[in-house]
């Protein structure tokens, strides 16, 4: 019962760290100043992504302390989460070239693959593939996509902290129902410590994340997805069918990008919530939409992964559909066009 006062004490003690470091960011005038490609209109505090860092990597040194999460876990998301954030963080306060930040995520995501041979033989459609070698390269991949996808969709108020607090939640609700309560551990301390921050993140937004932040928070998901997953390869899918949100916006508009022949790099405004946030004129409605599907639609089927034996490929499959076609009404990927005035 002690140890339920940590994880409560987790939350309390980022709600309390965002607090301090949004009156650092204002002393110092760390702020994010709106521009053509934002999606916000005043200039909000930056860098309150650290409070989930910080708060994360010490509760987890104490969850091994305690043996609430093994050693394994614990070396690959403690050095991986701090290498991406510390990344993240030189990049929010100066300038990292892409190729360096790609070759320094790419570090990471290999040491996460090392503790976690996930991907050595998959469940695919009811047949076991053996991929061997070139599972360990897929799912360095896997973990560098998300880790980049996770930053490409933190763009208003809001979403990033929900989408993660609500995809840990329903994880945990589902490892109690299946009876793999040794696995709560790190996402229960990540979903709240993101509690914490989102106090001060939800919209009309008090503090921004930061590079720091999101991209700590997308190989720190993915990595717990490959430990799950390293137990019983269902839970991969059952994680990236309650990210299915952030993984069909961010793919889909990549994939119309790279069509189009634009540079996909570069900062944009063309993933599906931002445009609706533009329709809606509000983020609110937007995050909170996140919110609805996670809990009353991918959370049912990723439920019928776990109690029902459903395939995790064809519920992943059956999952993403109208999240594609949701991304095709909101014109995820479209190019944006020109206001023109008279």
């Amino acid at each position: 019962m002690s140890f339920w006062w940590f994880f409560l004490g987790a939350g309390v003690a980022s709600f309390v760290l965002t607090a301090l470091l949004r009156q650092y960011a204002l002393a110092r005038s760390l702020m994010d100043i709106p521009n053509a490609r934002s999606s916000h209109s005043i200039a909000t505090p930056r860098g309150g992504g650290v409070a989930i860092v910080v708060v994360f990597l010490v509760g987890l040194c104490l969850l091994y302390q305690q043996s609430m999460t093994g050693l394994s876990t614990f070396l690959a998301m403690a050095v991986a989460g701090l290498v991406v954030a510390v990344i993240g963080f030189m990049d929010d306060h100066g300038h990292i070239a892409a190729r360096w930040r790609l070759a320094g995520h790419f570090c990471a995501a290999a040491w996460v693959v090392f503790w976690f041979n996930a991907f050595d033989s998959v469940n695919l459609f009811g047949l076991t593939v053996h991929l061997g070698w070139s599972g360990a390269v897929i799912a360095a991949i896997y973990l560098v996509w998300m880790l980049n996808l996770y930053n490409f969709m933190d763009g208003i108020d809001g979403i990033a902290s929900v989408e993660a607090m609500s995809v840990c939640a329903g994880a945990c609700l589902l490892y109690v129902l299946d009876g793999q309560s040794g696995l709560i551990g790190a996402p229960l301390l990540l979903g709240l410590a993101v509690a914490g921050f989102l106090i001060w993140n939800f919209p009309p937004a008090r503090i921004f994340m930061g590079d720091a932040g999101s991209g700590f928070l997308g190989i720190i998901l993915g990595a717990i997805a490959l430990a799950a997953a390293s137990v019983d390869f269902k839970w991969f899918w059952v994680w990236n069918i309650m990210l299915g949100v952030f993984v069909v916006d961010a793919t889909f508009t990549l994939l119309r990008r790279l069509v189009r022949g634009d540079k996909v790099y570069e900062a944009h405004r063309s993933h599906a919530y931002q445009y609706a946030s533009r329709l809606y004129g509000r983020h609110l409605p937007v995050t909170l939409g996140v919110l609805l599907i996670n809990v009353f639609w991918l959370l049912p089927v990723a439920f019928s992964v776990v109690y029902f034996d459903f395939d995790g490929a064809a519920a992943l499959a059956i999952a993403y559909a109208p999240l594609l076609l949701i991304a095709i009404k909101y014109r995820a990927g479209e190019l944006e066009q020109p206001v023109h005035t008279t």
